[in-house]
């Protein structure tokens, strides 16, 4: 199990931003789910194995300050300040769920920037007919019923440790609900202009995925050009956690490189 992060804090064009850095190697920028990055921070060591893994956390989720941004547009422009302001060249881009939606939205803006687009069931799209619901309505649901729903094995859910674990908890659930309240998590305009990404994707997704089914992450691939589908046994929303070796095993067999045997 991951221990606390140890963040440090970036400006970035005027915007202070807190930053997890963790390995070495090809550089591979970490965009979080919806949740906060401590979910993820084992699968995070795990890709650290084989990249300089970098991982913000989005303006107005953790200790990251909103900066009055107030929207999935600005979230992707920030997120590309991010890569000049670390002047990273072409690194590999890997966003979770909400973070796979900044991702996506990034790639269509600016595909050179980005040497790799990991797309780890992503929201962002529309799929179907205006009156078709592609995505469960998060905001209606309980923690609990959100939780039994986002996996395969639904994980306990522990308490807060502190008081500031339960502040990062709800500034992550209160800006998630300012980004992504209405639409509900997708852009209406996204899809037409996801043939813009010349970046080199793979898309991953759970095959017991029940917030976001495979279709839809297959609908994602076929708008993107030359985009790979892989699809990750036993495991639900966010692979990433229940089956960390199978999606960094994926993302570096993309991304052409080996991980380091552990120590």
């Amino acid at each position: 199990m991951a221990g606390s992060p140890a963040f440090e804090q970036l400006d970035v064009a005027g915007r202070t931003v807190e930053v997890l850095t963790q390995g070495r190697g090809r550089p591979l920028v970490y965009l979080h789910a919806g949740d906060g990055i401590e979910p993820s921070l084992g699968f995070i060591e795990r890709l650290a194995r084989s990249f300089k893994v970098i991982a913000p956390s989005h303006p107005g989720f953790g200790a990251s300050p909103r900066h009055g941004l107030r929207d999935i547009h600005d979230l992707a422009y920030h997120t590309l300040d991010l890569l000049e302001t670390l002047e990273l060249e072409a690194p590999v881009v890997a966003g979770s769920s909400f973070g796979g939606w900044i991702a996506a939205e990034m790639a269509v803006r600016a595909p050179a920037r980005l040497g790799g687009l990991v797309l780890i069931d992503a929201v962002g799209i529309k799929t179907g007919g205006p009156e078709d619901r592609n995505i469960v309505d998060i905001f209606s649901h309980t923690p609990e019923a959100l939780n039994a729903l986002s996996y395969n094995r639904p994980p306990p859910m522990p308490a807060p440790a502190d008081l500031a674990a339960a502040l990062r908890i709800a500034s992550n659930r209160e800006s998630l609900s300012r980004f992504a309240w209405s639409p509900t998590l997708h852009n209406p305009r996204l899809r037409r202009w996801l043939h813009r990404i010349t970046t080199p994707t793979l898309v991953v997704w759970g095959a017991d995925d029940r917030i976001v089914a495979p279709d839809y992450g297959r609908a994602y691939a076929q708008g993107v050009p030359g985009a790979r589908f892989e699809l990750i046994e036993d495991a639900g929303h966010y692979p990433q956690r229940e089956q960390p070796e199978a999606v960094a095993r994926a993302v570096e067999a993309f991304a052409g490189v080996a991980a380091a045997v552990p120590a």
